[in-house]
């Protein structure tokens, strides 16, 4: 068993916002097929992060206990974001990982604050691929996915938080043209709460619990 593992605790989006995710994926597929691209699927599910990091596989179970406490004092129905850009991350040389990027409601930066101070006692540092899942189509983590994990905290969250829903692999050419147009913006809600295991790109490979779903 590996000392740690890399876990997002996320929010599951409901149908509106899914049917959106899916549909920009498979303009992303167009521009860098699988393998190299990914659909979602349920290696890749559309989620929205509120707190990656690694946590000690020996502890999960305290992990989850942990989770169980914060999501009993949350609303689900008042967890609601709104889309309003799409942006990327390069991660290969002249390819970007693209997002749906979101404007969190005041009670999910509420949620996540609650979640990093829950879960701290239970966290680990310098993660390696062995934390990960990998497939055949993805055997390997890369540098930028290591790096991104390991700072998720402070980096990504309070003040720094940037909601988003990843959908796709494209080239940056490809990039600069869909982010010029973005879809209409969408105010949505969560209609779960989960913790899976991450694979490469930070993806939602592997479901562990869930809540409310």
């Amino acid at each position: 068993m590996n000392d740690l593992m890399a876990v997002d605790v996320l929010l599951h989006p409901d149908d509106s916002m899914i049917a959106l995710a899916k549909q920009v994926n498979a303009r992303m597929l167009t521009s860098v097929p699988a393998p190299t691209g990914f659909a979602l699927d349920e290696h890749h599910q559309p989620h929205i992060t509120t707190l990656q990091g690694y946590v000690r596989t020996a502890v999960l179970d305290q992990v989850y206990a942990a989770i169980d406490d914060v999501v009993a004092s949350v609303d689900l129905s008042a967890l609601k974001l709104t889309t309003h850009s799409i942006a990327h991350m390069e991660v290969q040389p002249s390819i970007g990982l693209a997002a749906i990027v979101v404007k969190p409601g005041l009670e999910v930066l509420d949620f996540q604050a609650r979640l990093i101070d829950a879960l701290h006692p239970y966290t680990g540092s310098s993660g390696t691929a062995e934390a990960y899942v990998r497939t055949d189509a993805e055997p390997d983590i890369n540098a930028a996915t290591l790096t991104y994990i390991e700072t998720y905290v402070p980096d990504h969250s309070g003040e720094n938080y940037l909601p988003h829903v990843t959908v796709g692999l494209a080239t940056l050419t490809d990039l600069e043209a869909l982010e010029a147009e973005p879809p209409a913006p969408l105010t949505f809600c969560a209609s779960g709460i989960s913790i899976y295991q991450l694979g490469n790109n930070g993806t939602a490979a592997r479901p562990l619990k869930s809540w409310g779903v």
